[in-house]
């Protein structure tokens, strides 16, 4: 299995990277800030106004060290993107498979089935946890017709008809998970988000399809060829794919748990004069902390049964998807929570 690398989160404004030796050195002005051996680094993250000098840039390409930069409310900009690693037949293959209807229909009903599974078990959690709630019960049996609907879509257009319908009905009752903090939310806002919840969504889901993206891109396949999300430049839209199952139990649950517990208050935010709304940079580091450590945490894999870091269920998910493009399996096993 492969090994689970540290991600580098660089938060703090006018950072400059550089290589030194085996090692990636941050400095601001003349201060250092930090280094770290290069061969212990899996990933980069940059937010806001951060530096990377081309030599890092070229040997993290090199190296396969996923490096990304954000805007610092955590919206993805852009990737840099070595040479290409992995078996030009898989590739060629999955092409193929994103231009045959029933191929991609396959795929997609597997992973809209996962996410909406994995959406109704963080609801019935909340039952179990704190007792009956007749609307949340609702929509958890709302979501299971939405689960036997869409192991019969016919094709990809009803299968993303079908999983709008369950999102929209999941994020209805959302702020329902949320107890006593302040915190409220009215609905989902994307581009950009108006308020604190949809803030923490956004920036957990973009984590979180960076690191789907360096997944697939490790295994071999192309992360901007998908079978649920269409082609569209610059969007990687099969590790927006593979991110549909992960919402749930990975990036909601996390946001919930860093509310309820009140790791993150309602002024860790500030509103810009759009209306865009983005956590503190103290507040951001805080996020990172909690969010990395969380990656570190092991649980038993449903299909490969056996012991992986939640870090790596992405890359467990990439190599699945290439086993079934390969024709390895009958099936494509999704990420489903028990």
């Amino acid at each position: 299995m492969k090994k689970l690398l540290n991600t580098l989160y660089i938060t703090r404004q006018e950072s400059y990277l550089h290589k030194e030796r085996e090692t990636i050195v941050i400095k601001q002005g003349d201060d250092k800030l930090g280094q770290f051996p290069a061969l212990t680094v899996g990933n980069i993250l940059c937010f806001g106004q951060v530096s990377v000098s081309p030599f890092l840039m070229g040997y993290c390409g090199e190296q396969g060290i996923g490096l990304a930069f954000y805007t610092e409310y955590g919206k993805f900009l852009a990737r840099v993107q070595g040479k290409q690693t992995g078996n030009v037949l898989l590739r060629r293959a999955q092409y193929r498979w994103a231009d045959d209807d029933e191929k991609s229909t396959s795929v997609a009903r597997l992973m809209v089935a996962a996410k909406i599974a994995n959406g109704r078990a963080v609801l019935m959690r909340e039952i179990r946890n704190h007792g009956d709630n007749p609307v949340l019960q609702s929509v958890v049996e709302k979501l299971a017709t939405s689960l036997r609907r869409v192991q019969h879509a016919a094709s990809v257009e009803e299968t993303m008809g079908i999983e709008g319908d369950a999102a929209n009905s999941y994020f209805g009752v959302f702020n329902d998970l949320i107890r006593g903090s302040g915190f409220a939310f009215g609905g989902r806002v994307r581009r950009p988000p108006t308020d604190p919840v949809n803030a923490l969504l956004s920036f957990v889901y973009s984590l979180i399809t960076n690191e789907c993206a360096s997944a697939l891109q490790g295994i071999g396949l192309d992360p901007y060829v998908g079978f649920l999300h269409k082609d569209r430049p610059g969007r990687v839209s099969l590790a927006l794919d593979v991110l549909e199952e992960f919402r749930a139990p990975l990036a909601d649950r996390f946001v919930l748990t860093l509310i309820n517990r009140r790791q993150i208050q309602l002024s860790d935010f500030v509103t810009e004069a759009s209306g865009a709304v983005r956590l503190t940079d103290d507040a951001r580091k805080t996020l990172l902390t909690a969010y990395q450590e969380r990656k570190q945490t092991e649980i038993n894999h449903p299909y490969l049964e056996e012991s992986v870091p939640i870090g790596l269920l992405p890359h467990c998910q990439a190599m699945l998807l290439a086993r079934h493009i390969r024709g390895d399996m009958e099936y494509y096993p999704p990420y489903l929570v028990k």
